[in-house]
This record gives C-alpha cells, sequence and structure tokens, in this order.
C-alpha cells in the first residue's frame, strides 16, 4: 500500500496541482449530490422539483459541450481550469441562496451557469493529462483524477460529521453547503501554481471542420457510454433521496455511509493502475461492473423489504460493494477510449463524453422527476439503471474486442 502511494507521489507536480483544483470542484459536487435534495426537501421542495431544478445544471454542461471541445483542440488548456476553479463556487453560493429564499429564477440560471462553469474542468482535463503526462504516468494521473470524486466525498463526508459534531443546530444542510462551497475557492490558488507551459498538439486539420474527425471510430467508443450514463442518470443524484425517503436515513448517518463507502471507492482506485496490469482491460472492467450492477439490484430491492430492521443494513452494504466495483471501471474505460480514438480524435471525445454524461443527466433528471410525480417507486426507477448497465457492460466487452484487434494491427498509438 505504501509502495503504491509512493508511485503516486512521483506524479509530475503540475498534474498533482490540478488533480488539487478538480478535487475542490468535486467537493462542492459531491456535496450538493448529497445535500443539497435534503436541504431543498427542509424547504419545501418536492422531489419533482429537485430534479427539474438540477436538469439545469446537467443542460449547462450538454450546451457547451461540443463547441469547447473543438476550441480546445490546438489551444493552452491551463485558462480554462480558472473558469472552473473560480465560477463552480462562486454559482454554487447563488444555488444556495435561491433555494433560501424561494426564487426559482434565481435557481435557474445558477444551476445553468454553475454546469457551464463545471464544463470548463470536466472537458479539458483529460485531453490535458494524455497531452502533458509521461506516458508511464498516464495511467495513474488518469486514475487519480477519478479519484478525487471519492477522496472529495472522504473529505465532505469528514467535514459534515465534525461539523454536525460541533453543533448540528447551526451547521444546517444549509450552512453546510455554505461553509465547504466558501472553503473551494481554494482551487484558484492550485490553477495559479500549475506550469503555464504546456504541450499543444499541432492542428493538420480544421478544428471546427466535422468532417475532418473519425466519426466511426468516435461512436464505436462512446455508445457503451452513453448507454452506462443514461441508466446512472436514473440513480447516481438521487441516493440520499432513496435512502432518506424508503428507509428514513439522517443527513448525518448518509454521510457517514458516503464516508466509508468513499474510502473504499480510494483504495480500490489506488490499485486499478495494478489490476490493468495484471489482467488487463478485458478481465477487469467487465467484471467490476458485473459485480457492481448485482450489488445495486440487491440494494434497490430492499425496499420491497424496508418495514424490516435488516433492510437498511443490507442496503448500504451493498452500496458499499457497489460504488467502488463501478468506480474502479471508470478510469480503464476513459482510458481506453482515449488510445481506442488516437490523438486526432481525443478533444473531441472528451466534449462528446461529457455532453453524453451531462445530456443523459439532464433527461434523465427529468424521466426521475416525471417518475416519482406519478409515484413509482425508487425500486423500479433502480431497475431501469441495472438493464442500462448489463447492456453497457455487453458492448464494452466488444469495444476492448475492437481494441486489441486495431492494436495488433497497429492502428493504436499509446
Amino acid at each position: 500500500m505504501i509502495s503504491t502511494l509512493k508511485e503516486y507521489n512521483k506524479l509530475n507536480k503540475t498534474l498533482l496541482n490540478l488533480i488539487t483544483v478538480e478535487f475542490f470542484v468535486q467537493l462542492i459536487n459531491v456535496l450538493f449530490v448529497a445535500i443539497l435534495p435534503l436541504y431543498m426537501k427542509s424547504e419545501g421542495y418536492s422531489d419533482s422539483q429537485y430534479a427539474h431544478f438540477t436538469s439545469y445544471r446537467y443542460f449547462g454542461m450538454l450546451a457547451l459541450a461540443v463547441f469547447l471541445g473543438m476550441y480546445i483542440k490546438g489551444r493552452k488548456i491551463v485558462p480554462m481550469f480558472y473558469v472552473a476553479a473560480i465560477g463552480v463556487p462562486f454559482f454554487a453560493v447563488l444555488i444556495i441562496i435561491g433555494v433560501q429564499i424561494h426564487s426559482s429564477p434565481l435557481l435557474l440560471i445558477s444551476h445553468l451557469l454553475w454546469g457551464t462553469a463545471y464544463t470548463f474542468i470536466q472537458i479539458p482535463i483529460l485531453p490535458y493529462i494524455m497531452r502533458n503526462a509521461p506516458k508511464e504516468q498516464q495511467t495513474m494521473a488518469i486514475t487519480l483524477n477519478f479519484a478525487t470524486w471519492s477522496i472529495a466525498t472522504i473529505a465532505g463526508s469528514f467535514l459534515v460529521a465534525v461539523f454536525n459534531g460541533i453543533n448540528p443546530d447551526l451547521f444546517t444542510e444549509r450552512n453546510l453547503l455554505f461553509v465547504i462551497t466558501l472553503l473551494c475557492f481554494s482551487g484558484i490558488y492550485f490553477v495559479m501554481k500549475m506550469e503555464k507551459k504546456e504541450h499543444i498538439p499541432v492542428i493538420k486539420k480544421s478544428r471546427t471542420n466535422l468532417k475532418d474527425y473519425d466519426w466511426v471510430i468516435i461512436m464505436k467508443a462512446l455508445i457503451p457510454t452513453m448507454i452506462i450514463a443514461i441508466g446512472a442518470g436514473f440513480t447516481i443524484p438521487f441516493m440520499s433521496l432513496f435512502f432518506s425517503n424508503v428507509h428514513n436515513m439522517s443527513t448525518a448517518m448518509f454521510s457517514t455511509l458516503n464516508m466509508i463507502t468513499s474510502i473504499t471507492v480510494t483504495v480500490v482506485a489506488i490499485y486499478i493502475p495494478m489490476l490493468k496490469d495484471r489482467y488487463g482491460y478485458h478481465r477487469t472492467i467487465p467484471t467490476t461492473q458485473s459485480f457492481a450492477i448485482i450489488s445495486l439490484i440487491i440494494m434497490a430491492t430492499t425496499q420491497y423489504y424496508s418495514h424490516l430492521n435488516i433492510s437498511i443494513i443490507i442496503a448500504a452494504v451493498f452500496y458499499l460493494f457497489r460504488q467502488p466495483l463501478m468506480s474502479a471501471a471508470v478510469p480503464m474505460t476513459s482510458e481506453i477510449t482515449m488510445k481506442y480514438v488516437g490523438e486526432r480524435n481525443r478533444e473531441m471525445v472528451s466534449a462528446l463524453t461529457s455532453a453524453i454524461w451531462s445530456g443523459s443527466a439532464y433527461f434523465s433528471a427529468v424521466g426521475f422527476g416525471i417518475l416519482r410525480h406519478l409515484d413509482v417507486e425508487y425500486v423500479n426507477i433502480f431497475w431501469i439503471t441495472s438493464g442500462m448497465y448489463s447492456i453497457g457492460v455487453v458492448l464494452y466487452v466488444l469495444l476492448i474486442r475492437d481494441y486489441n484487434i486495431r492494436e495488433k494491427a497497429g492502428l493504436i498509438s499509446h
């Protein structure tokens, strides 16, 4: 464990600073996923209203994605990170204020602009890593980047537990969101510490002509992501509501569960490069995702017997299993996708990946709101996710086979 961590410490300092910026952005993200729905619930908002406002956050990401992907091709990326480091916490503060004063226009606009600002790190970060990380550090850098979600969840859950322990009446959901969001303006400092010199690939063709991209290759790479993203959109943003409404779990208890889960995610993430080297993409990706699907099904079906005391324990245990298993595959699927499409298509693929996740989250959030408005139970919504995940796993298996064929034919550049 210690020796593995030492390898991560050898990462380029600029990459470590960038990942720290991502950490502060993700700290806001995870806190808003976990606590904002509970804060809005305490202010009298329904599940469907929360989903409606959240959908604008994803719409903001979707609206800018493809344009930004074309714009950064052949250009410096570091300036983009300033927009995210400043914009994400600023608009997060406006969201908190919007809930407090019950201003629908402010909530809609601030969610939209939050999503736009978030895009300025979500899309450029993988192309930046692929451009500037040494070949031998790419897997570690990508893995650590994706681990920021779980590390931020650990930190956020710890902060929530500490503040609740100090004074639960003072540190309400609103005040927790507000204080932690202010802390996240620290990301600006770490952007300033990044090396301004960066590798910029020479553009051989137009950055704005869509005909100059390999669309067949791009679509093969992105279809599995699209299927899984649609399914995830029905589940990931609403986990806290599932545990609150089905199992009556408190905010403090869910934050503690999230912290424990995220510790396991982080530990698993540390060993992802080793797992990839030992077992390869073809074994590690489908195996981890398949067990994650089984865990999700077991967790969701606890609603059938939620009146029994043991149901909350089973739900918590399999939530703890599901998170690291599904998260383990994400760095590997991202890396294989970037290698599969080649340098020429990476910025566009990063943009489209963000657009897919944002678009699917937007439409899934709208769909979730409609389903909850029709009183469809959480377990049935999670069954949709399980089905979509299963299709996605099969498609990833086919993608990995094609990747291996193209690699043997010398068509894959590392």
